[in-house]
């Protein structure tokens, strides 16, 4: 049996349209809404494991590719936090109908928020499940904390620059776009408020999102229900069998079931 076939929506405006593809299970509400993180697709094993307790449990599903990942139209290298957000929104508002809630995984935990905050007024964001959040991480953990001097300069001065990566074979390309369009969404700094329980799963071990970095995010949402769960020897992924466990019991306990 070979994999599914998605359905495609157009998103984008101004000469800047691309074919977002998507993933449906359907089941009974509320919707758990799959957001990967940077470079990552709807094909992983955490995204693959929610679609079949969806179907197990006969609740709905929904998974997508941002643009330039996956199987979504547009280049990699020309997207950046605002397409990413831009297509979440387009997912949410058509496939989302009633109660949701989002499950995100590293930048798409910061996409989990940033979607959250700006669909708050629809009542219909009941909870959100972030998996090593990386929140505001294209200033607070790449600009700030791991590029060298030199790294910044060569961003600013060329546009780019390739950023090997330990989880894919081809390196990741950090654009002076992405670095610029990231501050138009930081979230750090002053107090978040969603309006839903938030439950974080953090690994101890993360080289990539440190642990200091969500517990950074829990002190940032003083109004609302967080719950963190720090894996003592967790790494960035999460994706060990005992991990996606945790996962599930969280989305499981999050949905009523």
């Amino acid at each position: 049996m070979g994999d599914p076939e998605p359905q495609f929506i157009p998103v984008g405006k101004n000469g800047k349209i691309r074919q977002i593809a998507i993933l449906e299970d359907p089941g009974r509400q509320p919707t758990l809404l799959w957001l990967s993180g940077f470079k990552s697709d709807m094909a992983g094993s955490k995204a693959e494991a929610l679609s079949n307790f969806g179907r197990t449990s006969g609740q709905h599903v929904v998974r997508f590719d941002y643009s330039g990942h996956g199987r979504s139209g547009g280049a990699f290298e020309e997207g950046c936090v605002s397409d990413w957000l831009e297509d979440a929104e387009a997912v949410f508002d058509r496939f989302c109908t009633e109660d949701t809630i989002l499950v995100g995984s590293s930048m798409g935990g910061w996409i989990s928020l940033l979607l959250a905050l700006a669909r708050k007024e629809t009542g219909k964001i009941k909870g959100l499940v972030l998996i090593a959040p990386a929140v505001d991480f294209t200033e607070e953990l790449m600009w700030k904390q791991r590029f060298t001097d030199e790294i910044r300069e060569t961003i600013m001065t060329h546009g780019r620059w390739s950023q090997p990566s330990d989880y894919d074979d081809e390196p990741y390309v950090i654009t002076r776009e992405l670095i610029e369009d990231g501050r138009n969404h930081l979230l750090f700094g002053d107090p978040l408020h969603v309006g839903a329980p938030v439950a974080i799963l953090q690994g101890a071990e993360d080289p990539d999102v440190p642990a200091s970095h969500a517990q950074r995010l829990v002190e940032a949402l003083p109004q609302d229900d967080v719950t963190y769960s720090l894996v003592p020897d967790g790494d960035h992924r999460l994706s060990r069998p005992q991990d996606i466990d945790l996962l599930l019991r969280t989305v499981a306990n999050m949905s009523g079931r």
